[in-house]
């Protein structure tokens, strides 16, 4: 088990690590993180939902992601509330402050049945679990899921990660330690030091100090790493805010206040031809090749904001005035002419039976929110910009309709006419919106889409590559295993 004095210590990247490291060496490696907060999502292949590190991480380990690797996803959605999510389906909403009153023992049952489940698939696979946060929040400690509890009924070999990077790194390791009961600190096996830049010898005596101080062994000290790799938490969106020289293509992306599955970007944050911006409601949109609205867990509050800090408009005008504008999901609707919610769910105002808003008017589209979820895990045929297969998943609440309008003015995006809708004008803008997540994932797709902007802007065009990303971000976790097998000795733990 993998626990870190902070959140953000780099537990999630050290588990990815650790499980292709492993599967590397014969090994049936089973990601699990009992409870996970995101809005980065993925469904798996029996159409539940799971955060999407675990889904990364069981790629990593060269097996199928399943909801049972993350038994309890929490979803925020503003002001102090969530959607709670268990073995994948949604079953309920809850504030904070009752959450662990109301959900403490359905969860820890999830987390058993996960746990059982998951073992009854692979029985001589070896767990590798993800902690959440500190494990030694005293408020929270006595009703922590995902930590202390689930170690000790595991009975695991736990290493304790610490970022050097944020300074404190001594006072980290000790506190943690200090604030262990003697059976818990017994389960610590090892320390790993994260993120550490330079030449790592120049850390020997504080080693050398830690063991000395501790008893246990501090198993290696992991370099900074500057490859790009898919993050868990959104405000780790500010350390992608580097230029590429190489950059040919500016893209805005929109940084919703309740934006999800911002991991859709990541296969252009890794072309070297691309530099993504993201901007806040209230920032200046500027003068992007294009811009992309992301999904959002509350579509109409993050509409109602968009319009309020006047980049509503802006987005408007650029469109309109031969921009190139892409939604996905929230972002689809956002584009669309109406958003309408009847039933009393995540969007309303207080007080309100339902909720009808004008979207910004740039695709011909309505939708109505309804209470049940779609979960769809899907393989079409695009037919925008260019005919290909594409692979995602769908995951949201609101159904959109193409409003009565000509023909050949707005066309599918795919085979399924429910999936999206284009507007695309040689000689002005085009307005895309799609209902699949991981549209960008698919390289030929991706490439096409790239296309069209640099055509626009007379730019060569460039190979339409059959590659899709998730053979990119192999390669990203191999580099990330190589650096962890240099760096940290496992030895000691297995």
């Amino acid at each position: 088990m993998i626990l870190g004095t902070s959140s953000g210590s780099g537990k999630s990247l050290m588990a990815t690590a650790i499980c292709r490291f492993l599967q590397s060496h014969g090994e049936t490696v089973l990601p699990f993180k009992g409870q996970n907060m995101s809005n980065n999502a993925w469904v798996d292949k029996n159409n539940c939902e799971m955060a999407y590190s675990q889904a990364v991480q069981a790629w990593a380990a060269k097996i199928d992601p399943l909801c049972c690797m993350n038994p309890i996803l929490l979803k925020p959605k503003g002001d102090s509330i969530s959607e709670v999510i268990h073995l994948g389906k949604s079953v309920g909403v809850t504030k904070a402050r009752e959450y662990y009153e109301d959900w403490f023992a359905p969860g820890w049952k999830a987390i058993q049945k996960g746990l059982k489940e998951l073992k009854s698939i692979h029985p001589q696979g070896r767990l590798i679990v993800e902690g959440a946060g500190s494990p030694v929040e005293i408020n929270l400690k006595h009703r922590d899921l995902t930590n202390l509890r689930l170690a000790q009924y595991i009975n695991a070999n736990c290493l304790l990660v610490a970022d050097i990077e944020r300074g404190g790194v001594f006072a980290q390791l000790i506190g943690t330690l200090a604030l262990l009961s003697s059976s818990e600190r017994k389960l610590i096996k090892g320390i790993i030091i994260n993120r550490f830049r330079g030449d790592s010898s120049l850390f020997d005596t504080g080693r050398e100090w830690i063991e000395k101080e501790t008893g246990i062994p501090v198993l290696g000290v992991m370099p900074w790493l500057n490859e790009l790799f898919p993050k868990e938490d959104s405000l780790d969106l500010i350390e992608r805010a580097k230029k590429k020289k190489s950059a040919e293509i500016n893209i805005v992306a929109i940084r919703l206040s309740s934006i999800s599955n911002f991991s859709d970007l990541d296969p252009l944050e890794a072309e070297s031809t691309i530099n993504i911006q993201w901007v806040l409601p209230g920032g200046l949109l500027g003068k992007p090749d294009a811009v992309i609205i992301p999904g959002s867990k509350e579509t109409l509050k993050d509409l109602q904001e968009l319009k309020a800090s006047g980049l509503g408009d802006q987005i408007k005008d650029y469109a309109m005035s031969g921009g190139n504008v892409l939604g996905i999901c929230g972002g689809l609707q956002i584009l669309g002419e109406s958003l309408e919610e009847t039933y009393c769910g995540e969007n309303l105002q207080a007080g309100k039976s339902s909720l009808k808003l004008e979207g910004l008017n740039l695709l011909p589209i309505k939708t109505i929110f309804k209470p049940k979820k779609s979960l769809i895990n899907r393989e079409v045929l695009a037919l925008w910009p260019a005919k290909c297969q594409v692979e995602g998943f769908e995951i949201h609440h609101g159904i959109s309709h193409l409003n009565n309008v000509k023909s050949n003015e707005t066309k599918p995006f795919a085979e399924d006419p429910l999936l999206g809708w284009v507007i695309s004008d040689p000689e002005s803008g085009i307005i895309c919106g799609t209902y699949l997540h991981g549209v960008f994932e698919n390289g030929e797709w991706r490439r096409h889409w790239m296309n069209e902007i640099r055509q626009r802007k007379g730019l060569p065009l460039l190979g339409i590559r059959e590659v899709n990303y998730r053979h990119e971000r192999d390669e990203i976790i191999n580099r990330l295993a190589d650096s962890f097998a240099k760096n940290i000795d496992l030895s000691p733990v297995l």
